[in-house]
């Protein structure tokens, strides 16, 4: 029976340590622990730097976090539960300018999908991962639940919403102004029987309700008139709105976004209604591709807070828990009138 030879099992490499890029690197495992922990409390000269990250690459040496955490008392998580509503470009350029000046100061984002969980259900699931800070979009958090993550060791919550919420930084988004905007364009442009698209998605109505509420805010006391008119994103809900267009005597619309405006263009247009003679239209987003369409689509252009100054909001937060809290209006909203309107 000829027997064969088993294989040998690979020897496993001790993962490197700090020891061994410090001394790969000539320098102390303190020199070290500075660098990598990106820590401004000590000066390290750039050779110094460079020559250190340089070693740590050749290693393959990757800090411990939870042991960082440990020696600093905190992590340096920062959690983003993820929207429970569908993005578009706009949001999704503000969370990649985040992320990246979050990194850039040496924090790391994770999004957290806490798809059916609201309030202080989502706060606890938040708080089990022990964020060092937390940025809530929309109106998802209360006050019980900003307690529950700062006792969990949070030591910045941030909320993204229409309202302030007692014990967390706000950046307060008045959607409202977004209607206002296209509300007045419409009504100057001498628009008086004014349809404002309400999308049927689920969890965009923490946007298009105050939208609506813009527009109609905008004619108040005025001989112009304001028609909810509920959409589905898809080809054929928007013909079916387009085939009662004339029924309904609208001279104007303002279609909530670009995207609901471009899909409502489209079939209103196969329905021959004359853009902008018949009906005038306006999205809000200031997409690109809005300014390819024929007629060119005016659009209520929309300022989201910078992501870079969102990110020194929190390291401010992370680096003096106690200081007062910071609320303002982040928001911005101005039309740029085009061929549609």
């Amino acid at each position: 029976m000829v027997q064969i030879p088993k294989t040998p099992a690979p020897v496993r490499r001790p993962a490197p340590t700090s020891a061994d890029v410090a001394r790969l690197a000539g320098v102390s495992r303190a020199t070290v622990s500075y660098v990598l922990n990106n820590t401004s409390a000590v000066r390290i000269s750039e050779p110094t730097r460079r020559r250190v990250h340089a070693a740590a690459k050749e290693l393959g040496y990757v800090p411990h976090a939870a042991a960082r955490s440990l020696r600093a008392g905190h992590s340096r998580m920062v959690l983003m539960p993820a929207p429970a509503f569908p993005v578009g470009p706009l949001y999704s350029q503000f969370v990649n300018e985040l992320q990246w000046a979050l990194g850039r100061l040496d924090y790391t984002v994770v999004q957290y999908g806490s798809l059916g969980l609201t309030g202080d259900e989502a706060a606890r699931a938040w708080a089990e991962l022990r964020p060092v800070a937390v940025l809530v979009p929309g109106s998802e958090l209360g006050a019980q639940g900003v307690d529950l993550l700062k006792r969990s060791g949070a030591r910045a919550v941030v909320t993204l919403g229409a309202e302030a919420v007692e014990g967390a930084h706000a950046l307060l988004m008045d959607h409202a102004a977004v209607g206002r905007a296209a509300g007045a364009h419409l009504y100057a442009r001498g628009r008086r029987r004014i349809g404002v698209v309400v999308p049927g998605e689920s969890g965009l109505e923490v946007f298009s309700r105050p939208r609506l509420d813009g527009v109609r805010q905008s004619v108040r006391g005025t001989d112009a008139t304001v028609t909810e008119l509920p959409l589905a994103y898809e080809e054929e809900a928007a013909a079916r709105l387009a085939a009662r267009w004339r029924d309904l005597g609208l001279d104007g619309v303002f279609a909530y976004n670009d995207e609901y405006a471009m899909l409502l263009m489209r079939a209103l247009q196969d329905e021959g209604v004359a853009l902008p003679d018949d009906t005038a239209v306006i999205g809000a987003d200031d997409l690109m591709i809005g300014r390819l369409l024929r007629p060119r689509l005016s659009t209520v252009h929309i300022e989201l807070p910078s992501g870079r100054d969102l990110a020194e909001l929190v390291d401010r937060a992370v680096r003096d828990p106690g200081a007062e809290l910071e609320s303002r209006e982040v928001l911005g909203a101005a039309v740029v009138h085009r061929d549609s309107s």
